[in-house]
């Protein structure tokens, strides 16, 4: 009977502690830290400024738009150039002057597919299964001191994601996977903090990312974000090429043309 009552009681804390830190209450929790359900739906639009820190101890501007659904553009300056990325739905183009290229250009398919994540307002959590998402408890794990659940999360696309989140807070502090930059695969980690309110929302002020353990890293620290702002879909569009320059040539000297003599007068006729 004892050992009966022993097992039972293990059989119900394992299920007790297993639906404590079910992946839905904690998606529930995160969706509710950053502000609840019917707040993020009801973004529609975002912009977000600020500055890029770059190796090296260079600085560049940015702004970041979104739009809903599936707008994105991307500007930052360098060096008294503007660079652009953004998306249009399903396709992508940029403007990268630093490399001499003044004139838009449509993404590689591997930039197109990481815009493609970048743009889900929501994230890959929320509402996971109908975006085709699965999403996995991989237990805990302690990220600079800080506990954190540690969710496995495979995309629709077949590229798996680790994201942690604060056990206390249910914000996300940091983010692990991979890249194709230039045809190679790139393992990248990025890290959130600094969140504040805006709007009723929660989000992060400063964001760190990079190649996973390597110690430069691009800092993005936001001055300003804006919920729902007046965004023009013409932003998102492509713009035509600049049209070519034909160099102007002098004119070519012309002889001028010989003058003829003026033609003689008939003689009056005589009566």
């Amino acid at each position: 009977m004892r050992r009966l009552i022993s097992a039972a009681v293990l059989v119900f804390a394992s299920s007790a502690i297993a639906h404590a830190e079910s992946v839905d209450d904690i998606i529930a929790k995160y969706v509710k830290a950053r502000g609840g359900l019917d707040k993020l739906k009801g973004i529609q639009t975002l912009r977000m400024s600020g500055k890029m820190m770059i190796p090296g101890g260079m600085e560049a501007p940015f702004t970041i738009e979104l739009k809903r659904p599936k707008r994105m553009r991307i500007e930052f300056t360098f060096q008294g150039m503007t660079g652009t990325q953004a998306l249009d739905g399903d396709s992508g183009w940029a403007i990268v002057p630093f490399t001499g290229k003044k004139d838009p250009e449509r993404m590689t398919p591997d930039d197109l597919k990481e815009a493609q994540e970048q743009v889900d307002f929501d994230g890959p959590l929320m509402d996971y299964k109908s975006k085709g998402n699965k999403v996995e408890l991989a237990g805990k794990q302690k990220i600079e001191g800080t506990d954190a659940y540690k969710l496995k999360v495979t995309l629709k696309n077949g590229d798996v994601h680790y994201m942690y989140l604060d056990a206390d807070a249910f914000l996300e502090i940091k983010d692990e996977g991979k890249r194709t930059v230039r045809g190679n695969p790139v393992e990248f980690e990025s890290t959130s903090g600094d969140y504040k309110e805006v709007g009723g929302l929660m989000f992060p002020f400063s964001v760190e990312s990079g190649a996973k353990g390597k110690q430069q890293k691009v800092k993005l620290t936001f001055t300003k974000i804006e919920v729902n702002p007046k965004i023009d879909d013409a932003r998102f569009k492509m713009p035509a090429a600049s049209p070519e320059k034909k160099p102007t040539t002098p004119p070519e000297d012309k002889p001028s043309p010989e003058k003829k003599p003026p033609a003689p007068t008939p003689p009056p006729k005589g009566k």
